[in-house]
């Protein structure tokens, strides 16, 4: 037995008893996530708007600080700034990093392409000789363009194939809740990169695959359970069903969201600029999904047609607890 528990063995929460309630808070959540993306849009980073990447290495520790504000004296705008390692990077006497910025044109520019130009050799100047240039790239509007819908694309096919999986591995049903659970968590969760002006590039891609994986990983658990429990208790109403599986996986439902949370905790505090929208997202995102595991893909079985061998229940005996 454990020396120190912090949540109860068993719980009888009635949650679908409570789901209005829960519906009618994340239909508040879908309708500000839609209405900012549509309206506001997403604030694209260079990524998905093209600019110039320049990586540096310098024999001596690199302070992200003063690079930060070397750069930003020059007025190009927006710089992301940020260490990395590989190769000659990783020696104990030279330190790397990485600079991205969107250059404005200007109207000494003829085009993007010259106020690249321009932006990389004031950097260049600026950093003088105490940096070696290892790599210099132009990302164009095309190529930008691309990686943007390339992006759209990944998480639509992410979100199919989990729906596939599970009608597969359960039955059609689950796969439609599923589906719906993760779409539900992408979508909210991109509504806060929109409301919250969070910079949106390959690391916010990056996250929202991260979090699909979490979310149907959640409500695969939780699918599971309600099968199991589907052969033990044939006579069981749909309804008391849910409730049942989903009170014997809330400790371990709860615990596992709680460590994820806390190995996120430091990134976004000690992480920088460049992992602060990524771990926030994600911890938002952790909320999301553990929310709808129950609220949206194991309720929306209550409103499809009863899997095989299950009683279909209507009415108040499906909120029966």
């Amino acid at each position: 037995m454990p020396l120190l528990r912090f949540l109860p063995e068993a719980t009888n929460i009635n949650f679908v008893g409570f789901r209005y309630v829960a519906f009618a808070l994340d239909g508040l959540l879908l309708i500000a996530a839609i209405v900012s993306i549509a309206w506001h849009g997403f604030n694209l980073g260079i990524d998905f708007t093209g600019g110039v990447l320049l990586e540096v290495k310098s024999a001596q520790t690199i302070d992200i600080g003063k690079l930060r504000g070397d750069v930003d004296g020059l007025n190009f705008g927006d710089a992301q700034i940020q260490y990395f390692g590989g190769g000659a990077c990783d020696t104990p006497v030279n330190s790397c990093a990485m600079i991205r910025i969107q250059p404005r044109v200007s109207a000494g520019d003829a085009d993007q392409n010259a106020a690249d130009q321009r932006v990389t050799g004031a950097i260049k100047q600026k950093l003088g000789s105490n940096f070696e240039f290892r790599n210099t790239q132009v990302i164009g509007p095309r190529v930008s363009n691309e990686l943007l819908h390339d992006g759209v694309y990944a998480t639509l096919l992410a979100i199919a194939m989990i729906a596939i999986y599970v009608s597969v591995r359960f039955e059609w049903q689950y796969g439609i809740g599923a589906a719906v659970a993760t779409g539900h968590d992408v979508l909210v969760t991109a509504g806060l990169y929109s409301i919250l002006g969070l910079n949106f590039d390959l690391n916010a891609v990056a996250a929202l695959l991260t979090l699909a994986g979490y979310s149907i990983n959640d409500t695969v658990v939780v699918f599971d359970r309600i099968r199991e429990n589907r052969r033990k208790f044939k006579r069981m109403g749909l309804g008391d069903l849910i409730n049942l599986s989903t009170n014997q996986m809330l400790t371990r439902t709860i615990l596992t969201s709680v460590a994820t949370a806390v190995s996120l905790i430091p990134l976004l505090i000690f992480g920088g600029p460049a992992l602060f929208d990524f771990s926030a997202a994600i911890l938002f995102g952790i909320v999301v999904g553990t929310f709808s595991s129950i609220y949206v893909a194991a309720s929306l079985l209550l409103y499809l047609p009863a899997p095989a061998g299950q009683i279909e229940t209507k009415g108040e005996e499906a909120t029966a607890s």
